[in-house]
């Protein structure tokens, strides 16, 4: 499962901390599955990953 990665400098710029998020130890496919949906757009911020499917800049601004 593919996640963009994002310093936590840029995060905190972009207001990450008000998405949905789980720790990077969890289940990126069981989340996908379960609870956001096979084409979420996840992005990880330090020890923790984000659902930032409603603002896809933010996604797109991240680095692969």
């Amino acid at each position: 499962m593919r996640t963009r990665r994002m310093t936590i400098e840029q995060g905190r710029r972009v207001g990450i901390d008000h998405f949905p998020n789980f720790h990077r130890s969890g289940s990126v496919r069981g989340m996908k599955r379960l609870y956001y949906g096979k084409d979420c757009l996840l992005v990880r911020c330090g020890s923790y990953i984000y659902n930032v499917s409603t603002e896809p800049g933010i996604y797109y601004q991240a680095t692969i």
